[in-house]
């Protein structure tokens, strides 16, 4: 019998023993499963706008090489709550955000220590739609009407209609439900700023008699955006091949939350951007999306301070990724820029036989300030 009972106790703790070992290894395999999965995670806020979307995509498929660095992008509401997230949300290390946004924020102090994020670098430019019902035939008709402003359009349209001096009963609402106001006519425009084309308009066609409006430039609202341009290839329902549309549009930048420089998340980011400005040609590259080949990461954004790492590596890497500007380069940037002036002092458009005379008088004044 004592043999029995002991045979018993003997299978028990062996029992124990062996489901303790065992509970103890897929304790060790988790965590080490949740150390593998959660080693470098930068956590990326994109402002919605599909273009944010793709170039967070296009981020994590050059940099995550699933060892020591991961980027996971996180699908947030834009505008001000961005960067609202992005100093109270647990784990968000990044933002993109617009730079007027950042300016209006820090202006009005939402959040309250928004000065002190930093920026990596600077992206891609957004274009301001303002999307009207056919009866409204100029920028200047929608006074005293309601317009409804989605999106990041809540700080940019506003301020735009204000340096024209057009005032409008102002409407806010996301995206969806500003265009069924429009289409039902219970608002008179839609104003929305995503780099185009934007899938947003996608569903409307000739039959919902909606069009963009031509935005007018002038020198104040060239302070604070740059000129831009809408065409039949960005939008061919709604645009006429010989009609384009003038906007204007807003920077973009990469912001980082006010990291501790001694902490994981700081060397995670600084470990991203290392990677990222090391990586950036591939970004360049087909099939990424096309906003990067607007992207300078040597732009500075004035009024704000760089994230460190950023700042170092591009000091290190300066001389190196100074290319030099051929000359047919150099004449069109020209040729751009005449267009640019002419448009803000309301005069004609140059032929291009002008704009090459006045690059070659252009050419002949730098070579003689160089023999100077």
């Amino acid at each position: 019998m004592t043999t029995k009972r002991s045979t018993v106790f003997r299978t028990f703790f062996s029992a124990a023993a062996l489901l303790l070992l065992s509970g103890g290894l897929a304790l060790a395999q988790s965590n080490t499963l949740v150390q593998r999965t959660n080693r470098g995670v930068v956590e990326l806020l994109t402002s919605g706008d599909a273009a944010s979307i793709t170039m967070a995509q296009d981020l994590a498929s050059v940099i995550d090489d699933g060892a020591t660095r991961r980027l996971l992008p996180v699908v947030g509401h834009g505008a001000v709550e961005g960067l609202v997230d992005l100093k109270a949300l647990h784990g968000i290390d990044m933002t993109i955000a617009q730079t007027d946004v950042l300016d209006y924020a820090r202006q009005h102090k939402m959040p309250p220590d928004i000065g002190t994020v930093t920026y990596i670098a600077k992206l891609h430019n957004e274009e301001l739609h303002l999307l009207a019902r056919s009866d409204i035939a100029s920028v200047a008709e929608l006074a005293g009407k309601k317009v409804d402003f989605a999106g990041g359009a809540r700080i940019t349209g506003p301020a735009v209609l204000s340096i024209l001096g057009v005032k409008v009963e102002a409407v806010f609402d996301n995206h969806a439900q500003a265009l069924k106001k429009l289409r039902s006519g219970e608002v008179a425009a839609l104003a929305y700023v995503a780099a185009k084309p934007t899938p947003v308009f996608d569903p409307l066609g000739a039959g919902d008699k909606l069009h963009f409006l031509s935005i007018p430039m002038n020198a104040a609202l060239a302070k604070a955006y740059v000129p831009a341009r809408l065409t039949a290839a960005d939008y061919p329902r709604l645009i006429g091949a010989d009609a384009p549309v003038d906007t204007v549009a807003v920077g973009t930048a990469l912001v980082v939350a006010n990291l501790q420089p001694d902490s994981e998340r700081y060397r995670n980011v600084a470990n991203f951007v290392d990677a990222f400005f090391t990586q950036f040609p591939r970004l360049q590259e087909a099939p990424h999306h096309p906003k990067w080949a607007e992207v300078n990461l040597a732009a500075e954004l004035p009024g704000w301070k760089r994230f460190p790492p950023a700042e170092a590596w591009l000091k290190r890497n300066a001389v190196a990724s100074a290319a030099p500007m051929d000359k047919a380069q150099l004449r069109e940037i020209f040729a751009k820029f005449l267009d640019q002036r002419s448009t803000l002092a309301g005069g004609r458009t140059l032929s291009a036989e002008e704009k090459d005379q006045l690059f070659n008088q252009f050419e002949r004044w730098q070579q003689s300030s160089d023999a100077r």
